[in-house]
C-alpha cells in the first residue's frame, strides 16, 4: 500500500496520541499511579519505577511534535491538548504534595528514566520548560537532582547521568562536567567501527546504539557546543558514525517493516530505530537515505509494531510484546511503563509538514527495492 506523506503523517499523529494519551491525562489529573497497569512477565514487583518510566519514556518521543508549528487543525488540536498535559504532569510528578509524586531515588531505574524525561525537555524546551512557572521549574529541577545518588553501570548508563548533568548544566547552571566528559571519553573508547559502539566492555546484539547510545552522545554534544573544545571535537565522529548506522538501521528494516528481533528490550517496538528517526528529525541523514525513503521505513516499522491486535489493553495502555500482546518477550526489568520508549521512534513528526520527509514523494526504501529485484547499490562500512 502507497501513502501519500500527508496520509503518512496523520497515521502517525493520531498514533503517537493514542499511545501517549492515557499517561499524559492520569498524570496530569493526579490519576497515574491510581488507573495505570502494572503488567510485568515475572513476579518482580516494578511498582515504584514503572509510572516514572512511563511518563520520562513518552515526553522524550512525544516532544519534538509537541514543538511542531503549521500544523493542520486536526493535528493541531492533538499536539494542543497533549502539550497542555504534558505541562501539568512535569508539576504533578515532581510536586512533593502530589498524589502522583514519583520516585526519583528508591532504586536505580530512575537515573534511567529522569535521562529520558530531561531528554524530552531539552528537545522542546519552549513547550515543556519555558511556559512553566518557577515553582514548577524548581521543583523540576530538584527532583532530577536525586538521582545524582544513584551510581550508574558501566555501560550505557553512563550516558543518562551525562544526560542529567546536560539538562542541569543549561537550566540550573550546575552540570557536573566530570561525569558528563566521563560518559562521551569513555564511549569514544567503546567505539567498535563501523558505526557501531560496545555497550561497556562487550558488544551486544541489540538496539542500545539506538535506544540510547548515539541519540543521547549526538544530543549531549549538540547541547554543550561551546563548552568545553574536546566535546567540540567530538561532534563530527559522533556525527559520521551514526549516519553510517543510520544507514544500517535502514537496510535492517524489511519489506512488510519487520526487523531482527534480537537482543534486550526488544518490547520497546519501534523505539529500535530511534536513531534513524532522530536523523531524520535534526536533518542529518547521509545523502543515501532520502528522507521520504526512511518515512516510508518508519512508517512500515510503526504499523508493523503498533497496528497488531493485542498492542493495546481494553483502556488503551501498551501491553508487552513486539507484534501484538507477547509477555515473554520481555524481560525481567520490563513494565508498562518501559513501553512507552517506542514514542522515540516518531521523533520526525517535529519536522514541518511542507519538509521533504513528509512532502516528498513516496519512495521505496532499500529492503522492499532488493527483493523486488530492483538493482541497488551494495552497501559499504565506514572505515
Amino acid at each position: 500500500m502507497t501513502t501519500t506523506g500527508l496520509e503518512d503523517r496523520r497515521y502517525w499523529a493520531e498514533t503517537l496520541y493514542r499511545v501517549c494519551h492515557p499517561v499524559l491525562d492520569a498524570l496530569a489529573h493526579g490519576r497515574l499511579r491510581a488507573t495505570m497497569p502494572i503488567e510485568v512477565s515475572n513476579p518482580e514487583d516494578r511498582r515504584h519505577v514503572t509510572h516514572l518510566e512511563a511518563f520520562g519514556r513518552a515526553l522524550a518521543g512525544l516532544a519534538p511534535w509537541l514543538g511542531a508549528s503549521d500544523l493542520a487543525a486536526d493535528e493541531e488540536r492533538l499536539r494542543a491538548e497533549l502539550a497542555d498535559l504534558a505541562q501539568r504532569g512535569l508539576r504533578a510528578a515532581c510536586d512533593p504534595a502530589s498524589p502522583d509524586a514519583l520516585n526519583f531515588s528508591q532504586d536505580r531505574q530512575p537515573l534511567v528514566d529522569a535521562a529520558f524525561l530531561v531528554h524530552g525537555i531539552l528537545r522542546a524546551p519552549d513547550v515543556l520548560w519555558y511556559p512553566l512557572d518557577g515553582a514548577t521549574q524548581r521543583m523540576v529541577i530538584e527532583a532530577v537532582k536525586q538521582v545524582r545518588s544513584i551510581f550508574p553501570n558501566f555501560n550505557n548508563w553512563l550516558l543518562f547521568a551525562a544526560m542529567v548533568e546536560t539538562f542541569l548544566h543549561r537550566f540550573a547552571g550546575e552540570g557536573d562536567i566530570l561525569r558528563i566528559d566521563y560518559a562521551l571519553r569513555q564511549h569514544e573508547q567503546w567505539y567498535l567501527g563501523d558505526g557501531v559502539y560496545a555497550d561497556g566492555a562487550h558488544f551486544h546484539a541489540d538496539y542500545y546504539n539506538s535506544y540510547v547510545i548515539q541519540p543521547m552522545l549526538l544530543d549531549i554534544v549538540r547541547e554543550l557546543h561551546g563548552v568545553h573544545p574536546a566535546w567540540d571535537a567530538l561532534a563530527k565522529p559522533f556525527l559520521a558514525r551514526a549516519q553510517r548506522y543510520a544507514v544500517i538501521q535502514e537496510r535492517m528494516i524489511g519489506p512488510d517493516g519487520s526487523f531482527p528481533v534480537v537482543g534486550r528490550s526488544i518490547t520497546y517496538r519501534a523505539g529500535a530505530f530511534q536513531l534513524l528517526a532522530q536523523l531524520a528529525l535534526q536533518d542529518h541523514l547521509p545523502a543515501s537515505l532520502p528522507p521520504a525513503q526512511v518515512r516510508g521505513a518508519l512508517t512500515a516499522v510503526i504499523r508493523r509494531t503498533m497496528d497488531p491486535a493485542g498492542t493495546f489493553d481494553a483502556d488503551g495502555w501498551l501491553t508487552l510484546g513486539l507484534s501484538g500482546h507477547q509477555p515473554g518477550l520481555a524481560e525481567p526489568y520490563i513494565s508498562t511503563g518501559s513501553l512507552y520508549l517506542c514514542t522515540v521512534g516518531f521523533l520526525p513528526l517535529g519536522l514541518s509538514p511542507a519538509h521533504d520527509f513528509w512532502s516528498g514523494e513516496p519512495r521505496p526504501w532499500t529492503a522492499r527495492r532488493v527483493w523486488s529485484g530492483e538493482d541497488w547499490p551494495r552497501d559499504e562500512a565506514l572505515d
